[in-house]
């Protein structure tokens, strides 16, 4: 009866630590970049708005409205983006692709459209780059530095891991980045972001986290001048709508023949 007993102990004690071992998260340091990366982008067709605000001194200067699409084209790939300018109106109507490697600007009163950086500002500290959805993981080689407390977006102190990220993809946004991940689920907290020559050109902080098409999302970016701390810009998300969008939308000769919803 004891040896059943043992037997049966063994056994439960085999299956809990098999369960908990199936959804333990990941320590490899790319694993975890993969993991991060889930959290910001849904991996489906979506629609969301976003917000650009930017701060000078703590005043507001200026701000702009965009609608996003994204969608994977093919199985397991990064998301393509397509951004539609709303606000103000004198930008109504300009468009910004990023399919695969490419970022295309058009432009209606012009009916040209024009390959362009991902580093370019789009209002204030936020770049092209910024806006369209990144895939962290595709564009960088990930690297575990070390395991510390830091304080998030909102003033709390969260175990955090340390990744320092280095490009390999020739249209990465910035060379180098250090992205810090909360330590329990992988969210992330805060990034800085490196020139080639080691210069901090901005600090980012995600924050505001909502539940959002299947899991919680950070639906609010501070980004902080790197010289300047006074120049603030703040991406705002929301409205996160899935949506069954057509393949032709990402694609460059299909620009001129978009039409809004």
């Amino acid at each position: 009866m004891f040896t059943c007993k043992l037997l049966r102990r063994v056994i439960i004690g085999l299956l809990l630590s098999a369960e908990l071992l199936a959804h333990a998260l990941p320590s490899e340091p790319q694993a975890m970049l993969v993991a991060s990366d889930a959290v910001r982008n849904p991996g489906q067709a979506f629609r969301v708005t976003v917000t650009l605000t930017e701060f000078e001194k703590g005043q507001q200067v200026d701000t702009s409205t965009l609608l996003s699409y994204s969608k994977p084209l093919e199985a397991g790939a990064p998301l393509a983006s397509l951004i539609r300018f709303v606000q103000p109106l004198r930008d109504a109507g300009k468009l910004l692709l990023k399919s695969g490697s490419d970022l295309w600007f058009y432009d209606p009163a012009t009916k040209a459209s024009l390959r362009i950086s991902p580093q370019q500002r789009l209002l204030g500290q936020a770049a092209n780059g910024d806006v369209v959805t990144v895939n962290f993981a595709r564009d960088y080689s990930a690297q575990r530095v070390r395991d510390e407390t830091i304080q998030d977006g909102e003033r709390r102190d969260r175990p955090a891991v340390l990744l320092r990220l280095t490009a390999v993809a020739p249209d990465a946004t910035y060379p180098s980045v250090e992205l810090w991940l909360d330590a329990d689920k992988l969210w992330p907290i805060r990034a800085r972001f490196y020139t080639d020559s080691g210069r901090l050109l901005k600090t980012a902080y995600y924050r505001r986290f909502q539940t959002q098409l299947g899991a919680d999302r950070p639906t609010e970016t501070v980004i902080i001048d790197g010289l300047n701390p006074q120049s603030v810009t703040i991406v705002r998300l929301s409205d996160y709508q899935a949506r069954s969008l057509p393949s032709s939308w990402f694609q460059r000769d299909f620009l001129p023949h978009f039409q809004p919803e």
